[in-house]
């Protein structure tokens, strides 16, 4: 390794131990549980009642906006995610150990890619204070009916379907076999509390992967059948199933996991590793 790549991840290191942005990342995961816990009411309402809101995390900011305190809220949410966003950004540079390490390597991609996400809901949040209808569905339906009109889009929107079913299969995986709790500091944890939380870990990544795996299936749907308004990512997953008798109480089951995810989050505010 050269000289100025050790320089920078001498520096990176550093940043990232940064007790500033602990403090604002562990808030983080405080507003990002609260996201998830207003997604999951949601995604209840849109099982019983036909909710026309959008059941995805981007409902869940514009729910928020419309409570008489929500846009304070909302900017505290907004940084506290730029904050986690800036700590997984520094996560991937550096890695826990050399790139030839594929379990490292494969963190460190899951880290940029949490990066990516939390800057993106970040950003939504900052839109929607400022008056935007900032919308993820939209946002993926607008954006594969651009794809579907050019030479060879449709392949590319079922494309990426797939790998949105890949994450969805791959996020259940990592939940079911609890390994995701190799980032919480469980020797701290009381006895009592250990497994409980453990267990909404697992309810609610399983949860989350399962809606991801039908909201990439909707997306090749989508490709192949030219067909945009199942290209809306988890939105369009959870009001598919909202039409089937069966598929309501499977939404509810979705839905008490992401609640559960969303209490795992808070509880990821004092116990995880960063």
């Amino acid at each position: 390794m050269s000289s100025t790549t050790s320089n920078v991840k001498y520096h990176a290191s550093r940043a990232a131990e940064s007790k500033p942005l602990e403090y604002l990342a562990r808030g983080g995961f405080i507003g990002y549980g609260i996201i998830h816990l207003l997604f999951a009411w949601i995604a209840l309402q849109v099982a019983f009642g036909g909710s026309g809101q959008e059941s995805d995390q981007s409902g869940a900011l514009q729910e928020i906006a419309r409570q008489s305190y929500g846009k304070g809220l909302l900017v505290v949410i907004a940084i506290g995610l730029f904050a986690m966003a800036i700590w997984q950004a520094f996560e991937a540079a550096i890695g826990e150990s050399g790139p030839r390490d594929r379990a490292a390597f494969a963190e460190r991609v899951l880290s940029g890619v949490r990066a990516v996400l939390y800057a993106y809901l970040g950003w939504m949040a900052v839109k929607i204070v400022q008056g935007a209808s900032a919308s993820m569905g939209d946002n993926y339906q607008s954006k594969s009916a651009g794809l579907m009109g050019s030479d060879g889009g449709r392949f590319l929107v079922s494309l990426i379907g797939l790998v949105v079913l890949g994450v969805g299969i791959g996020m259940a995986y990592y939940g079911w076999k609890r390994k995701f709790t190799k980032h919480l500091k469980t020797q701290e944890m009381p006895a009592g509390v250990r497994q409980s939380i453990i267990r909404l870990g697992v309810a609610g990544y399983v949860s989350k992967g399962i809606a991801y795996a039908i909201a990439g299936m909707l997306f090749v749907i989508a490709g192949v059948n030219y067909d945009t308004e199942k290209a809306r990512g988890l939105d369009a997953a959870l009001k598919t199933l909202a039409g089937y008798s069966w598929g309501v109480w499977l939404l509810v089951l979705i839905a008490a996991g992401i609640a559960a995810f969303g209490v795992y989050c808070m509880a990821q505010a004092k116990y995880r590793k960063i």
